[in-house]
Order: C-alpha cells, then structure tokens, then sequence
C-alpha cells in the first residue's frame, strides 16, 4: 500500500501543489487548510507522515504537532517562514521530524519526505535477519518491535528519536560526532550552523528524564559529539 500523507496548511496554493508532485510519487494524500480538521482525521484514518505550517488561525501548526505526538509517532515535517530558526528549533523540540522553510522546491520537499518514510518504514518492518536488540543498565533498544523501554517503562520514541538513540547505543563506548549522527539519520550534509541535532539529543534526554547535567546515558564531549559509555 502506498504511503499515506496529510498535508496541512491554510495557504490553499501551497497545500494543493504539495499534493500534485506528492500524487505523482503515488502517494495518497490527505489535504487540510484547517488544522482542527486535519487532527480529527488523524484519529480516524491510518497516517505514514504528516506535513504542517506553522502559522495557520485558529489552531497552529506546533498545536497541532503536539496533540498529535501525544498519539502517533510517525515523522512530522513543519513549513516554516524564511530565516525563522526559533520556529524551526521550536517545531524540532515538541516532537517534528524535519522542517523546510518557505519558499521552497517542491522536490526538495518530496526527497525529505522520501528520506523520512524511508526511516519510518526501516523501523516498522524489518526483516528477520536484520532484527537486533541491545540493552544498556536498564536501557533496551529493540528494532525488531521499533520500542525502547527504560527501567521497564516504554520510551514514546519517533522514528528520528530511536535512529540517534540506537546508533549512541550501537556504538556503545565510542563518541559520535553531531556531523556523523545528523549524516547518518537525516542523511544529509551537515551544516556547521545545524542545531537539529542537539535540540533532539535534549528531546530524548527529557523523555529519559536525564539530568542534562549530569546525565546517567547520554554524555556530551565538548566539542566532539555524544556517546553512551556504560
């Protein structure tokens, strides 16, 4: 079956020729200018990803990517305004996956999409021979199942979450640079100026419930990158 993607944005332009170029990947779309509308469809039809604007009336789109972290956690794509780092350091902390800024190309917006479904299915589907599990003090990273429990309690992880988190795992002792981590998950050039790799490492660290100064997991080496050392 074909992916299925909701896109929401109240720029009805915007929102319909995103959904010709991500009709012609045949993927099905589901297409909202309204976001209390678009939430009520989550609820109701099976989502692979989502794509939301920032600034919409009534409910905006960091609304709307709350709410719908609360339940699902398949990748959530933002449009942000040009220049506006705070909004896309905003959208990466409650829970979206990427964001693009406005105006954009069009097909720069279908290979992100690609790249995040990519990630999404990987960890949904993997096949026998690939499944692998580690565990670390407490800490189980499973990608045959795509969970990850602390001290037995389940982590709501996104699929970007537990890509960082399973590669920090995978190369246990070793530390992975912010460049290595954000080439390697979003498989994208890294950019000196990029902050999308440290505002998710302090996203997993909340939901760990690490003292982000004295972490128990996750440690940060000043100037070189993270890794988990148990």
């Amino acid at each position: 079956m074909d992916a299925s993607i909701m896109i929401v944005d109240d720029e009805k332009e915007i929102a319909d020729l995103v959904e010709v170029y991500l009709k012609n990947e045949n993927y099905e779309v589901m297409k909202f200018y309204d976001a209390k509308e678009a939430l009520q469809c989550a609820g109701h039809h099976r989502l692979d990803l989502a794509i939301l604007d920032v600034m919409m009336p009534g409910m905006d789109g960091f609304t709307l990517c709350r709410k719908l972290r609360e339940e699902y956690t398949f990748p959530i794509l933002m449009l942000t305004a040009k220049g506006e780092d705070l909004d896309k350091i905003t959208g990466l902390t409650i829970g979206a996956d990427d964001y693009i800024t406005k105006p954009f190309n069009p097909l720069e917006l279908v290979a992100r999409v690609k790249a995040q479904l990519r990630r999404y299915t990987r960890y949904n589907q993997r096949e026998p021979e690939e499944l692998h599990r580690i565990e670390i003090d407490g800490l189980v990273i499973d990608q045959d199942t795509h969970r990850c429990t602390l001290y037995d309690r389940p982590l709501s992880l996104t699929p970007t979450e537990f890509s960082i988190l399973w590669l920090l795992c995978e190369n246990r002792g070793k530390v992975i640079s912010s460049e290595r981590l954000f080439e390697t998950v979003w498989g994208e050039k890294y950019l000196e100026s990029n902050n999308t790799v440290m505002v998710h490492i302090r996203r997993l660290r909340e939901k760990m419930h690490e003292d982000c100064r004295k972490p128990k997991f996750i440690k940060t080496v000043w100037g070189v990158g993270y890794q988990i050392d148990k």
